[in-house]
């Protein structure tokens, strides 16, 4: 049996260009022609399948993919819609932020989805939402345009996804409730075939090097030695800075790993506290 491994990612959009960037990242380069749907690593054992994002989960549960990348949206409306949709999220990946929300005209009174027609993509979560919740609703599913559905009688509101909210104000709609909020997870197969584990949990140390990384910055300053102590409970998540001495009498650089994004702020403030000659640089990639 191959230890190849087979990740699912979708074949067009924004999360295709965000699952692409991520493998590139973590040594996993491949080219795609015409509507291939499948695609091979140049620099390693792997295949991708590009497909449509609500194939990815059923893909993955039937074991035709190992891994796959899909949003945690899509994930839960497969999940709450088939019983045979077994995957799992092993990875929270960061990207492809987003929320499942309620959205009404602008001009609207309604304060309450009771007795209300509820257009959506989404009509599990949303019945799931209403179940539990006790709220008697209509829900209507619609495949695309949801926003219009407001406009043209159909619904009285929609549940939809929101990420800038751009959308919703061209159609004159504004969020009112939030159902779920989502990014995209790495998922695999409730059980993963034994001869691909270790391929597998190393290509995960990967992805979480490179996730680790994304909001992480290297800060390297200097300071009067009796000042190190405030200076390193300034800089944001850091573990265990590193102190070298200078040539300079009572003088020190400071290098830390800052696990939190290092603002304008942060750098005036460590300024003001007698740091000098501060640089803040990017970190590509982490392996703890």
């Amino acid at each position: 049996m191959s230890s190849k491994i087979t990740i699912a990612i979708q074949r067009k959009g924004r999360l295709y260009e965000d699952s692409k960037n991520l493998l590139a990242q973590s040594g996993i380069n491949f080219s795609t022609s015409g509507e291939r749907l499948l695609a091979r690593s140049s620099t390693m054992d792997i295949d991708i399948l590009l497909v449509r994002d609500d194939d990815i989960p059923s893909l993955v549960s039937k074991g035709v993919a190992d891994l796959g990348i899909v949003g945690q949206n899509v994930l839960a409306e497969q999940t709450a819609t088939n019983k045979k949709i077994t995957a799992k999220s092993i990875l929270d990946l960061g990207f492809s932020n987003c929320k499942l929300a309620f959205a009404k005209p602008l001009n609207s009174k309604l304060r309450s989805l009771k007795n209300k027609r509820i257009a959506t993509s989404y009509p599990a979560l949303v019945k799931e939402y209403l179940k539990i919740n006790s709220i008697n609703a209509e829900v209507i599913k619609i495949n695309g345009s949801v926003e219009l559905t407001t406009y043209i009688g159909i619904a009285d509101c929609i549940c939809d996804l929101v990420s800038s909210g751009v959308t919703l104000e061209a159609n004159n709609l504004i969020e009112f409730k939030t159902l779920m909020t989502s990014q995209a997870a790495l998922i695999s197969p409730v059980e993963l075939k034994k001869v691909k584990q270790t391929n597998v949990i190393n290509l995960i140390k990967r992805f979480e090097g490179v996730i680790n990384a994304a909001d992480s910055k290297y800060v390297m300053l200097n300071v009067d030695s009796g000042a190190v102590d405030k200076i390193c409970n300034l800089l944001p998540g850091a573990d265990s800075p590193t102190i070298i001495p200078l040539q300079k009498d009572n003088k020190v650089a400071i290098h830390a790993l800052c696990k939190e994004p290092v603002f304008w702020e942060t750098m005036e403030k460590l300024k003001s506290n007698g740091a000098s000659s501060i640089l803040v640089l990017p970190v590509e990639k982490i392996l703890n």
